[in-house]
């Protein structure tokens, strides 16, 4: 589901959400697309309730890149769009080499930029990695 939400000048600004959308009551687009290109908020390990999936990494990473793709969808895209990914992790000792295989099972070549960053916390305390894109639109 997405519709436009606003003109800024000449360029058309459309809000993509997916349903249900966890992201409404904080006053946050899932994601936006503009200027040719889709911005996916950060994604993190919750399944359809909201819920966190697991305390594991690896299930969390898994969750979380697939709520990027859900997204991406929604928006008429996939991940051989990405240009972009902004990788946020709690523990970066303990799960690069787990940051590694998500993007060996979720990006192919040419990979995109990455940036990935140890963050203190994420916006709840039992989330271990937040993925956010910015992708080509179609």
């Amino acid at each position: 589901m997405s519709g436009v939400m606003g003109e800024r000048g000449a360029r058309a600004i459309q809000r993509i959400a997916t349903t249900p959308d966890w992201y409404e009551p904080y006053k946050i687009s899932q994601a936006i697309r503009a200027g040719g290109l889709i911005h996916v908020s950060g994604q993190a390990g919750i399944d359809d309730r909201g819920r966190t999936v697991s305390d594991d990494f690896l299930t969390q990473g898994r969750q979380a890149f697939a709520n990027v793709q859900r997204v991406l969808a929604a928006a008429g895209a996939s991940f051989v769009d990405v240009v972009k990914v902004g990788i946020f992790v709690t523990d970066m000792a303990a799960d690069l080499g787990h940051v590694i295989t998500l993007r060996g099972e979720f990006l192919s070549e040419p990979y995109p930029a990455d940036t990935l960053l140890e963050v203190s916390s994420l916006a709840r305390p039992d989330w271990r990695i937040e993925v956010e894109v910015t992708a080509l639109a179609r």
